[in-house]
């Protein structure tokens, strides 16, 4: 799914030269330019690709960040790393907006690469937002995972021989005020795992829930996980074998457009890992981490 979405993104680039030379362009821009708020975080360069006179728009997006990835207190972590992601913003009328991305992570001392792709849709009235999306990670290179990874999709951490997942997302944001508001989400998705894997299954259920507080710089994050192998699917494990774990985030953005992030991972967990030769799986242990994040 996320080579679709890179060539389709790759395929549109030549428009943008097209529509900056185009007559009336540089007020089409200016006017885009302006509605960066409902394109991206302000870190996101955005280039306008169309309007008309009807309010509708289509915008390319793209942004680059160095992540340091998260020094644990049980783990030796990653070294820095990248984050790349681009993606295609279209609104449909006011307040309507659809959207299709495609991200990238990577880190410097670890040949493991995941992308993650979403198409979805939003409409926002500025009081409260809701949307749905599809979602989809992938990692390409087939390699065994590190433990901690915080912020990437739900599914992905603790399980070593994570090969894909996809999901069906919902959010939905309530605004308490100008800088102050509270985040609601869900998903339901499947996870696939490596041949060979050492739980000796090949596909998970997953569901997630997140709960997110947000008051300026300063914003705090739960989220809830439950996974269990798929019905009929379940290899040597119990029918009704599950792993449920709840993490729990707190970030401050800092003024040069840096993120300060502390938190754990399984801050409370429940179900019985499989013990393998090489430690239990999915591995549940509580983790506190620290991690900076710095955008370009």
């Amino acid at each position: 799914m996320y080579r679709l979405f890179a060539l389709l993104l790759i395929s549109l680039l030549p428009f943008t030269a097209a529509g900056e030379s185009a007559p009336g362009a540089d007020a089409q821009a200016q006017y885009l330019l302006q509605q960066q708020d409902a394109v991206g975080p302000a870190n996101t360069s955005a280039v306008p690709l169309w309007r008309n006179n009807h309010g509708q728009w289509l915008s390319l997006r793209a942004s680059h960040s160095d992540a340091t990835m998260p020094a644990s207190l049980a783990f030796h972590g990653l070294a820095p790393g990248n984050v790349f992601s681009s993606g295609l913003q279209y609104q449909l009328a006011p307040g309507v907006q659809a959207h299709a991305d495609v991200s990238q992570r990577s880190w410097v001392n670890h040949p493991a690469r995941l992308i993650d792709s979403e198409v979805g849709a939003t409409y926002n009235n500025g009081r409260y937002s809701v949307g749905l999306s599809l979602g989809a990670s992938e990692a390409p290179q087939r390699t065994v995972l590190p433990r901690v990874l915080p912020g990437v999709a739900p599914g992905v951490d603790g399980l070593s021989a994570f090969d894909r997942s996809e999901q069906l997302n919902a959010r939905g944001r309530v605004a308490l005020g100008s800088t102050t508001g509270i985040d609601l989400g869900a998903s339901v998705g499947r996870i696939r795992l490596l041949p060979g894997n050492l739980l000796g299954i090949d596909t998970l259920d997953q569901k997630a829930l997140s709960f997110g507080v947000d008051s300026g710089p300063l914003s705090g994050t739960l989220v809830g996980r439950t996974m269990q192998p798929l019905a009929g699917n379940a290899g040597a494990l119990s029918a009704d074998q599950r792993w449920s774990s709840i993490d729990l985030g707190v970030t401050l953005r800092l003024p040069w457009q840096g993120a300060l992030s502390i938190g754990a991972q399984n801050l409370w967990s429940s179900g019985n890992p499989v013990n393998t030769p090489v430690g239990p799986e999915p591995d549940q242990s509580r983790t506190p981490y620290v991690q900076y994040h710095q955008d370009l």
